[in-house]
């Protein structure tokens, strides 16, 4: 597995290993994912977020994120621009 944080680093890779798998570092995932949150809620989903990644299995992984889903979903939707 090769992580992705250098630019033009996977394709380098690839191009001599084609087989090599390539995976985005999950901190920077999560960062990532808080440009599309509210200020307010940023504490929130990380908690959240920070129970997901630790799942012993993909079904415990699977109602943490259920779990969130719900939580979001009581909330009104963000007007589009």
């Amino acid at each position: 597995m090769l992580p992705v944080q250098i630019k033009g680093l996977p394709e380098a890779v690839n191009a001599v290993f084609p087989k090599t798998l390539t995976q985005p570092c999950i901190v920077h995932l999560a960062r990532a994912s808080l440009l599309y949150v509210s200020s307010t809620d940023v504490k929130g989903v990380m908690a959240t977020l920070k129970r997901i990644h630790p799942s012993a299995t993909a079904e415990e992984a699977e109602r943490e994120l259920d779990a969130f889903e719900a939580a979001r979903i009581s909330r009104p939707p963000l007007p589009t621009i």
